[in-house]
């Protein structure tokens, strides 16, 4: 009786034993699949990311901040930000009362304000403009004078047509 107890103690030790080292491999097979599925992962993420620093190095091409040519122009003057200044002075010509005075277009369903502004040098500025239904774009030429006032002149416009 004692050597049958004995017996059936050690069977089941050994099923649990061979148990533990199935699950285990098991166990260790999924974790290394998981591994290499995220190691892909981070290499995809890697050029994803390279991509997108070469497209935001791309869009900040065209703008004042990085253009130390254009940033010398305004040396002289005691200004932090140059863009930042001048985007606010032209945002000053949308506190008027009806349409903004640089935008050649009666406002449809309401007034035409600017909306989106990027300082692209010491000379060009393209801006977005809309009337909440109705949208276009300006490209202006600005002169920031030494007394730190702002000449804006429209070189071109347009005015997008709805699609419906």
């Amino acid at each position: 009786m004692k050597n049958k107890i004995f017996l059936y103690l050690f069977v089941f030790a050994a099923l649990i034993a061979l148990y533990l080292f199935v699950s285990s491999g098991n166990m260790f097979k999924a974790k290394d699949a998981r591994i290499e599925k995220l190691e892909s992962q981070v290499v995809t993420l890697k050029d994803s990311l390279q991509n997108m620093q070469l497209k935001v190095l791309d869009m900040q091409y065209f703008s004042l901040e990085n253009n130390d040519d254009a940033l010398a122009y305004y040396d002289h003057l005691d200004i932090k930000d140059p863009s930042r200044y001048i985007a606010d002075k032209l945002l000053e010509t949308n506190e008027q009362k009806g349409n903004n005075p640089l935008i050649p277009y009666e406002g449809m369903e309401s007034d035409f304000k600017l909306n989106k502004i990027k300082v692209l040098n010491h000379k060009w500025i393209v801006v977005d403009f809309s009337d909440g239904k109705y949208w276009g774009e300006l490209l202006l030429k600005y002169e920031l004078k030494d007394d730190l006032g702002v000449d804006f002149t429209l070189i071109d416009h347009l005015l997008y047509t709805r699609s419906n």
